[in-house]
């Protein structure tokens, strides 16, 4: 079994429309934009990152917003619903300003649910998580702590729960279709894990998580973690350096693409805390394009 995984380090997911992603996390969830560069694959597509303060991990939302891209099919072998702590007591504030209801999760916690632009699924889960939040657009008592969990759905849950469980998860509820399974100690440590047997399959496009990705402290634990990922028989990528973290891949059996990455550098690594997020930043292999990158991604305010 692992002991290196921390918890949710990112979560990543495809849209379509740059400005109405970046109005959404800031002006209506109240995030920081911490860092706005480019997909590393396809650089005319923007990579924007959202989360506290520092985009410390646990917190940071990631998207690819490939411009007009058509909406993915909700289905099997996706995350169903990614889901984001707040205060206790803070979901009738968040409902008052979503205009919508507030609802309970299968274990009983208030949430409040609410659809990206792209119709991604969110939830705002009331917890006692005491991380300090970015108060921007909301105030402390009720501003969005990081993660509280992501809900994978798959037609068979035996084959993701052993994953689960080597990677250092304990299975802590079960209710109806729903699987909780929790990392000891931490944060954004919750994964709820959805079984649906007679789920279409998910078609990957707007509005679809690309991967989950959990956080190590370091490349050492990375490694670590990729040669027993290997050794179990899954096809683990090489350390990539994605300039902000070193990634590796591997698709789980539910279809599921996980990512895991180091804390280390952080998004401060090539600008200042102060200014996150403002400057178009690029990786050394694309700074090249900048004058044409520069005049064609949409500009963000």
């Amino acid at each position: 079994m692992l002991d290196q995984i921390n918890g949710l380090h990112h979560v990543t997911t495809i849209g379509s429309d740059a400005r109405a992603i970046d109005r959404f996390w800031t002006d209506t969830l109240g995030l920081r934009r911490v860092k706005k560069t480019v997909n590393f694959d396809a650089p005319d597509v923007y990579h924007l990152y959202y989360g506290d303060e520092m985009g410390r991990p646990g917190t940071a939302m990631t998207y690819f917003p490939f411009p007009n891209a058509g909406r993915g099919r909700r289905g099997a072998g996706e995350v169903a619903e990614t889901r984001l702590a707040i205060p206790e007591g803070a979901a009738p504030f968040w409902a008052d300003r979503l205009g919508t209801e507030i609802a309970t999760d299968p274990f009983g916690a208030p949430v409040v649910r609410i659809a990206a632009p792209d119709g991604d699924a969110f939830a705002l889960v009331e917890s006692g998580d005491t991380r300090a939040p970015f108060t921007g657009a909301i105030d402390a008592d009720h501003a969005i702590r990081g993660f509280h969990s992501s809900a994978p759905l798959v037609r068979d849950a035996a084959p993701m729960a052993e994953l689960l469980r080597f990677m250092g998860y304990e299975e802590t509820a079960r209710e109806g279709e729903v699987i909780r399974f929790t990392r000891p100690g931490g944060t954004a440590n919750v994964i709820d894990l959805i079984e649906r047997s007679d789920a279409p399959a998910a078609q990957q496009s707007a509005g679809s998580v690309h991967h989950i990705a959990f956080s190590v402290d370091d490349r050492t634990a990375q490694l670590a973690v990729q040669k027993a990922l290997t050794e179990q028989g899954f096809a683990v990528t090489p350390q990539i350096d994605r300039d902000y973290f070193w990634a590796i891949y591997f698709r789980t059996p539910g279809g599921i693409l996980f990512e895991v990455a180091t804390d280390e550098p952080g998004f401060a690594s090539d600008e200042s805390p102060e200014t996150l997020g403002q400057a178009l930043k690029l990786p050394r292999q694309h700074e090249h394009l900048r004058t044409q990158l520069e005049r064609t991604l949409v500009p963000l305010d």
